[in-house]
């Protein structure tokens, strides 16, 4: 599913329109993204954590040249699927929405 789907199922299952549905994701897209720059976490139960990361420095190996260089360290995010999501993958079996 790309974004669009994603639109388009909001929009069909909250009776909004596509423009509408399309605003409420950016802006939660938004606040996620926002949170996490701040290096918070976001939790939404039932769904999944989305979280910041520290990756450390390493070494790794240039597959073109096999040169040994340095990557350095940085932030990355993460997302822990809650248990009912794992449920839901695992089943298959997907809840009703609700408006």
């Amino acid at each position: 599913m790309n974004k669009a789907e994603l639109v388009e199922a909001v929009a069909k299952t909250t009776g909004l329109s596509k423009a509408q549905a399309e605003s409420a994701l950016n802006a939660t897209l938004h606040a996620i993204q926002a949170s996490l720059a701040k290096g918070q976490h976001v939790s939404l139960v039932g769904f999944g954590t989305f979280a910041v990361a520290k990756r450390a420095a390493r070494k790794g190996k240039n597959p073109r040249t096999g040169e040994p260089i340095k990557i350095p360290a940085r932030k990355v995010a993460r997302f822990k699927p809650g248990k009912a999501l794992a449920t839901v993958v695992n089943t298959g079996k997907v809840p009703k929405a609700k408006k």
